[in-house]
């Protein structure tokens, strides 16, 4: 379960191995938006040749528009390379391109939602292929798509794109940048807004970022210990072959309290100090 991705721009080679080394825990070689048109070619083979090594983190890397001219010279260049993790599918609208991509690549797809329309195919898109391993939201567009200004107007596009992951099975969706870089504390504070909403983890455009997004979703310690305190309770019952588990406080606790607290557990050992 991982918490930090650090976007790299595909034609910035000098920044790959930096990058890997950033204490991110994966990497997202960017050949779509942070590359302007007359460098595309030069970023596809830059990426394409550092991936020809594995690495010691996960790395992904973003396609250009599924519906343009450079996605098939990027599948073409990087399918196969023994460091790709992953692929990220900007401005995805419908299960069918997910399917479409998933029947030429043999990875796991990260397809980004930018638009109402691929909104309101969130669920489609989240379960429409085994291949298919997160969903997620590209805030930029998408507030340009729907003339949204604030934060406040994303709130219910963040809560479908949470529900649609949770539906399709998925682990929750990891938070969009936050395009200020200096901005330490307005990062954290739109951290803590999207943990409420059920978002975990968020990718980042600049190493500084990082340990703010892990402090931001690192579970506290008292978090910790109660989610301990439930797994107890679970554990007792099995033994004694209840049905029934009554934590100290006097709350039951059901299904999704038991993988929510596991998760929790698990994430404290993963970035324990």
């Amino acid at each position: 379960m991982l918490l930090t991705w650090l976007y790299v721009p595909g034609d910035r080679p000098d920044r790959f191995a930096k990058a890997v080394a950033s204490g991110a825990d994966a990497v997202i070689l960017d050949l779509e938006d942070a590359v302007v048109a007359g460098r595309k070619a030069y970023a596809r083979d830059a990426v394409a040749e550092f991936l020809a090594d594995e690495q010691p983190v996960p790395v992904q890397v973003r396609v250009n528009e599924l519906t343009g001219p450079d996605v098939d010279a990027d599948l073409v260049a990087v399918a196969g390379r023994p460091g790709l993790a992953g692929l990220r599918l900007p401005k995805v609208e419908s299960a069918a391109t997910v399917v479409s991509i998933a029947g030429r690549v043999d990875v796991p797809l990260h397809p980004l939602v930018e638009s109402a329309l691929g909104l309101e195919a969130a669920y489609a898109i989240a379960s429409a292929d085994p291949a298919v391993a997160s969903i997620g939201l590209g805030e930029a567009d998408l507030r340009s798509d729907l003339g949204v200004s604030d934060d406040d107007g994303l709130a219910w596009a963040r809560g479908r794109v949470v529900v649609a992951a949770r539906a399709a099975g998925l682990a929750p969706p990891a938070m969009s940048v936050y395009a200020d870089v200096v901005d330490v504390a307005g990062l954290a504070a739109s951290c803590a807004v999207g943990r409420r909403l059920g978002f975990l983890g968020r990718t980042a455009i600049h190493p500084r970022q990082l340990p703010v997004i892990v402090e931001a979703f690192r579970p506290a310690e008292r978090e910790v210990a109660r989610a301990a305190e439930l797994l107890a309770a679970v554990a007792d019952a099995q033994r004694r072959d209840s049905g029934t588990v009554v934590l100290p406080d006097g709350r039951f606790a059901d299904r999704a309290m038991v993988a929510a607290a596991r998760r929790t557990v698990d994430l404290a050992a993963r970035y324990a100090g």
